[in-house]
């Protein structure tokens, strides 16, 4: 055996990125491009979806951790950094990505602005104030390296002939990558809630499918549009007219796949192809109670379904 060692690279990046351009796309959305020498292996274009990517900030110092980055360990060198001084991490979906010659790589995300007293967190404060030149860390799938190895996507229709994806705002960026990501001949219906009618964003989507924006009146608690919009489709008109949101008791987020239950529930395997596919995710309790209608009361199978709480209300997250 040879003496000489290989070190694989990690299927991530660990990346200190730089603010590109800020665009406030509507109200409710800022939309920050990030760039720099260190994404050139970032992400796959094309091959998007949903993945999720993890976003480092400065602390109130403004002046970024110092972080290993050649011991495969990016979390515990993170942790060992004081508190005071390691910023706060957050986990974002990718707006869109770009991969060029002339430019090299770069990254946007949209953020939600909830900027109210008692509402915000250190990720809508940042973007609300973002400039060009500041720099944060990006955390994200390696460029080729398969979904499965890095976790970052779970959206996975396999054969299904068709697709219901379902979210509120926090989940919009992720749904609009989805479809403009998906193949041309793809089927099915979107329901986005978002907070006003401002913040009905362009997506491009294949002819087949059906996107329907759902905005809030002022001051109404998330899933109140969103809920029966997704009953009444699936035809569950009695459920849709008296829905009630369902919040969990317990801080943990929903999380659940078609091969992954993060309440320990055992998934069997399907007896035959899928013929529709279910994306869900938004505030935990909402998807909480279109979990209990779908799987409980209209028996879909739990093989079919992905539900993804991202963020509960009332909660903080860390991360």
């Amino acid at each position: 055996m040879s003496a000489e060692t290989t070190t694989e690279r990690p299927t991530y990046v660990l990346a200190r990125a730089e603010v590109r351009a800020v665009n406030r796309v509507s109200p409710s959305f800022v939309r920050v491009t990030f760039g720099g020498d260190e994404l050139f292996e970032f992400g796959t274009p094309g091959e998007v979806f949903d993945s999720r990517i993890k976003l480092i900030f400065p602390p109130a110092s403004g002046v970024l951790p110092t972080l290993d980055r050649e011991n495969g360990d990016w979390w515990g060198s993170f942790l060992a950094v004081p508190e005071e001084e390691r910023g706060s991490m957050r986990t974002y979906s990718v707006r869109s990505l770009r991969a060029d010659e002339a430019t090299g790589t770069e990254v946007d995300v949209d953020f939600v602005l909830h900027l109210e007293p008692g509402l915000t967190g250190p990720a809508s404060r940042w973007a609300s104030a973002a400039a060009v030149g500041q720099e944060l860390y990006l955390v994200g799938p390696r460029r080729g390296v398969d979904a499965d190895a890095h976790g970052g996507a779970e959206y996975a229709p396999g054969t299904a002939a068709s697709v219901l994806l379902a979210g509120d705002e926090t989940a919009a960026p992720a749904i609009a990558r989805i479809l403009e990501d998906a193949p041309s001949d793809l089927r099915g219906v979107a329901f986005i809630e978002v907070p006003s009618p401002a913040d009905i964003l362009r997506i491009d989507v294949p002819s087949g499918v059906e996107v329907h924006w759902l905005p809030r009146d002022a001051g109404e608690p998330h899933g109140l549009r969103l809920i029966p919009a997704v009953l009444a489709h699936l035809g569950d008109a009695d459920a849709a007219d008296e829905i009630r949101v369902k919040d969990i008791d317990t801080e943990d987020l929903l999380w659940e796949t078609p091969d992954y239950s993060g309440l320990g529930e055992e998934i069997a395997a399907a007896d035959a192809p899928a013929e529709r596919y279910f994306w869900i995710a938004g505030e935990s309790g909402v998807v909480t109670t279109l979990r209990r209608h779908l799987v409980k009361d209209l028996g879909i199978d739990r093989s079919q379904v992905a539900f993804m709480g991202y963020w509960r209300r009332g909660v903080a997250m860390r991360g």
